[in-house]
Order: C-alpha cells, then structure tokens, then sequence
C-alpha cells in the first residue's frame, strides 16, 4: 500500500468511527477524532465547533442510529491532509458530505466537513 493509500484509509476508517453511535456518544473517543480546531457546516445549515460537536453529539445521539454510506472517495491534497467526500442517508435524509483530516501528533483527525442536504429523485 502506498503512503497515499495509506493517509486515504486512514482518514475513511476515522470517518466512519464517528458515524459510530458507540463512538458519538462517548465525547472523550469523539474528541480523539476531532482536530482541536475542528468547525463544521452542518446539513441542517448550523455552524459547529470542537466544544459545541463533543457537548451536543453525546447526548443528541440515538444508540441505535444507523446512517448508510455510499460513494465514499478521498484523496490526499498534501502529505498531513486529505479530502473525503461521500453520500449518506439516515431516516431518509440525503446528503454530500465532504471533509477534510489532518494527520498530528495524535493521529488523523478531523479539521472541517458540511454536510450538505439532497433530493436523490431531483435534478
């Protein structure tokens, strides 16, 4: 596996950790994953930070969510950084999903994702 290979599957792996419910509801396993500078625009048009993600997602999350994953693809922009961007459909809602992860001292983590909402039937 090359090194490229390597920082992409990193960065998917901690993806779909934080889609884990087990891992959302834990704010110390969700903040291992979380770059200290973390923000997000989240499909429901809100902005979130660090602090506000690991306060709001241990509580707000169903132990029994499951949201599916589709198209999921990343490539690596720089050698500490790489895109991810990927489908999902939970409750049926539909979004894009795009992220960026940063490889620290403390392994990938996520620096930014939105989310953003779609119709798959339209246009």
């Amino acid at each position: 596996m090359t090194e490229q290979e390597s920082a992409v599957k990193a960065a998917i792996e901690g993806e779909l950790r934080l889609l884990d419910p087990e891992v959302r509801r834990s704010p110390e396993l969700l903040g291992s994953l979380l770059h200290p500078e973390f923000h997000e625009f989240g499909s429901s048009g809100r902005r979130w930070d660090r602090a506000s993600t690991t306060a709001r997602l241990p509580v707000d999350t169903d132990p029994h969510r499951y949201v599916v994953t589709s198209e999921i693809q990343g490539v690596q922009l720089a050698p500490d950084v790489v895109h991810l961007t990927f489908d999902t459909e939970y409750n049926g809602a539909h979004a894009h999903r795009s992220s960026l992860w940063r490889r620290t001292h403390a392994g990938w983590q996520m620096y930014f994702h939105q989310g953003t909402p779609f119709n798959p039937g339209g246009a």
